[in-house]
């Protein structure tokens, strides 16, 4: 649903309450009259409670009234926002898609459902900035079928654009927690902008570079609607009060601290922290009410309800680093992380995610995965015995099996320990130039055929490790020749020729590489 917005330059309402008198705005700007700054932050000299008495507005009357009495502490209702990196930005520098969060900019407001003034300053000109109002407590409408929501999975939101000076908004069907959507492609070079909501609640966030647990039991007990918001280093959360109350009462800065190193971890397996490209923006976790756990263009989602569901496993400082819940929330943040195409080909949606899952798993002390489920043994038998090309092979973790066999060898007996730290930085550098050849000739079409990718893999795998992979690639089927039609998030057609095959094993050949010192394809953990 659009809500619409009045702001100085004269935009009217035209539904709701606001819209039915024209002279609103007027009112409005009429009663600010009695405040020295355009914050309304400050009285004009000599102003009396009974001129304040005489203002239209509540809202007003009551912010004025308490600065009159030296009585209005704001501690989120007025405050300064800086710009942040857009996401789409960042997932083009990464080649990682735009998952990061588009929330980061946490007010620590509720508003109410209905009619609010907000007042703006420091927008610079041409600048667009908005006011988001994600609907965090939505539900299917059959609570016994969540899965089947017509309105999908995904996160709802009202959305206002700002202007400096005073903006009349009306939240319509819902209220919420206040963002500010204030993103560029240059942040550093962007001024910052100040933002009072003369309507409003404050609901607070903690924020682990500020805060301690005192504080965050004194958010969870004095938060005034269900959702709270916390941010880390790496991690932005919106997960309902209750739920923290019970499992993280008293541990606010154990749970985002672990989140901050679940989400580090993934960062050091991609190369971030060697080539010191490790982003400022954060990834949102948040809750939702249709599915158990999944991935979407607004970040990582966990099911909630009055059992706790998935949110008492990702809830509980002893859980979300242990078993299942470590898996489950290293799998989707492994999403937002996937290199695209080069490491994300069609097949492997659901494959180089889990690289970071074993990655981070075994950081915390948990065992294997491959090794439990037995996947050795079974892409052995299912995939090298049988001659195929692993990505015909259905099961996801036995795909995952060449890949992880890749980090053992590199890690413990070859002599490159940052194999996939390097790895990663090689392919963001090739996909940094395919978008400079596309943008300078101005065309761009997405590669579609795996073979392609996979074969691009091979040779730089070969390179950044300066060792010949390719009798191990071929054991996997990585140069299966033929055409292979298959789903993954979207329909694929694998085509590899034989003379594709040759090419690729001719330039790996001019690299005139050693052969590793063991047989890769026989590690284990």
């Amino acid at each position: 649903m659009r809500a619409i917005i009045i702001t100085l330059i004269g935009l009217l309402l035209s539904t709701g309450s606001f819209a039915q008198h024209s002279y609103i705005y007027d009112e409005v700007r009429k009663d600010l009259e009695i405040f020295e700054d355009s914050l309304a932050l400050e009285l004009k000299k000599k102003i009396s409670r009974k001129s304040i008495n005489k203002l239209t507005y509540e809202s007003v009357k009551n912010v004025a009234l308490a600065i009159l009495k030296n009585d209005y502490r704001p501690t989120y209702l007025a405050a300064e926002y800086k710009a942040i990196l857009d996401p789409r930005t960042l997932g083009r520098i990464l080649s990682i898609g735009d998952g990061y969060s588009k929330y980061e900019n946490v007010t620590g407001v509720f508003l109410q459902e209905g009619q609010h003034i907000i007042l703006v300053k420091g927008l610079a000109e041409g600048k667009t900035v908005k006011l988001l109002v994600p609907h965090w407590l939505r539900k299917a409408p059959d609570p016994a079928n969540p899965t089947k929501d017509p309105n999908g999975w995904g996160l709802h939101r009202q959305e206002f654009i700002l202007k400096n000076g005073i903006n009349l908004i009306e939240l319509k069907s819902y209220g919420g927690l206040a963002y500010i959507g204030y993103y560029s492609d240059n942040p550093e070079g962007e001024p910052p902008i100040a933002i009072h909501f003369l309507t409003g609640e404050e609901n607070g966030y903690f924020d682990i570079a500020k805060h301690n647990n005192e504080d965050w039991n004194r958010f969870l007990y004095n938060a005034v609607y269900p959702i709270l918001d916390a941010r880390g280093t790496h991690i932005q959360i919106a997960y309902p009060v209750d739920d923290l109350k019970k499992y993280a009462y008293g541990r606010g800065v154990e749970l985002i601290s672990i989140y901050d190193s679940l989400v580090y971890r993934q960062h050091r397996l991609m190369g971030l922290e060697k080539y010191q490209k490790v982003p400022r923006n954060r990834i949102l976790a948040r809750v939702n009410f249709n599915y158990y756990m999944f991935r979407d263009g607004d970040g990582v989602a966990y099911m909630g309800d009055k059992q706790g569901y998935a949110m008492h496993m990702v809830a509980d400082p002893d859980m979300v680093m242990k078993g299942d819940p470590c898996w489950g929330f290293s799998h989707e943040v492994g999403h937002v992380h996937q290199t695209r195409p080069m490491f994300n080909w069609g097949g492997l949606g659901e494959v180089s995610n889990n690289l970071f899952s074993m990655y981070v798993c075994r950081f915390f002390g948990n065992k294997s995965r491959l090794a439990q489920q037995k996947n050795y043994e079974k892409a052995r038998k299912n995939i090298i015995e049988k001659r195929i090309s692993y990505l015909a092979d259905p099961d996801v973790f036995n795909r995952l099996v060449p890949f992880w066999q890749l980090q053992l060898y590199f890690e413990s007996i070859g002599e490159n320990s940052d194999f996939y730290a390097d790895l990663f930085e090689e392919l963001r550098r090739q996909a940094a130039k395919q978008q400079e050849h596309h943008t300078s000739s101005g065309r761009r079409r997405a590669e579609r055929n795996p073979a392609i990718h996979q074969l691009n893999f091979i040779k730089t795998a070969c390179k950044v490790s300066q060792v010949d992979l390719t009798d191990f690639f071929e054991k996997y089927g990585f140069f299966y020749v033929g055409r292979m039609e298959y789903e993954d998030y979207g329909r694929y057609v694998y085509e590899m020729t034989q003379e594709m095959v040759d090419k690729c094993f001719q330039e790996i050949k001019a690299m005139n590489l050693p052969k590793p010192k063991v047989d890769i394809s026989s590690l284990t953990d």
